[in-house]
């Protein structure tokens, strides 16, 4: 396939198709395959007793759905992510589902997630994800988004600062999850070039 032609890495693996029906299915399993991979990596749960935010896995999953399937099928991926847990699936993280969960003190998160995979697939259309730095770049770009919304939501839901006080959003929806969630970043922003190398049609 001419690279001309692929703007993402899912397009080398599975080519998008001519026929309107065959494309719908290759759409439709991808995006449902990322949900399932995010909700898979959600059960990855550590409970943290002074935040109602887990350390979870998931977020490994937005990343890669963002790069992998570009910013329209990466942010319904996610979106539909969400859905399936509203409806009762236990996808959210430790197996969790339902409107309460899905509208709590995580609520900003599920928001992140659809944003972050759009704009980190948004960059890798334009082939932000094909060499290290830019791809960690834009592994980095969408974790701050998620960051954003997830603290916004948290600040408003629990009635406290942003960053100000003894408790606030920052500290209670950022600061425990930097660690993991840069290697969660290194791990994405490295497997994207990788792929695209082992992909490569010389």
């Amino acid at each position: 396939m001419s690279t001309a032609t692929t703007l993402v890495i899912a397009d080398r693996v599975w080519a998008p198709a001519s026929d309107r029906t065959k494309q719908l299915v290759r759409t439709a399993t991808l995006v449902t395959g990322f949900a399932l991979l995010t909700a898979a990596l959600a059960q990855f749960r550590i409970h943290l007793g002074f935040t109602p935010v887990p350390i979870t896995g998931q977020t490994l999953g937005v990343l890669l759905a963002g790069a992998a399937l570009g910013w329209r099928s990466g942010a319904l991926s996610q979106a539909l992510y969400w859905v399936l847990g509203l409806i009762g699936l236990p996808f959210y993280a430790g197996g969790k589902s339902g409107w309460e969960d899905g509208t709590g003190t995580t609520f900003g998160y599920f928001v992140g997630f659809v944003l972050a995979a759009a704009a980190i697939g948004y960059m890798a259309e334009r082939k932000q994800d094909r060499n290290l730095v830019s791809s960690i770049a834009a592994m980095a770009f969408g974790s701050v988004v998620i960051y954003a919304c997830g603290v916004a939501w948290l600040a408003h839901k629990l009635n406290i600062p942003v960053a100000t006080g003894d408790v606030n959003a920052i500290s209670l929806g950022v600061t425990p999850f930097l660690i993991g969630d840069a290697i969660k970043m290194l791990l994405a922003g490295a497997a994207l070039p990788a792929a695209w190398a082992l992909t490569d049609d010389r």
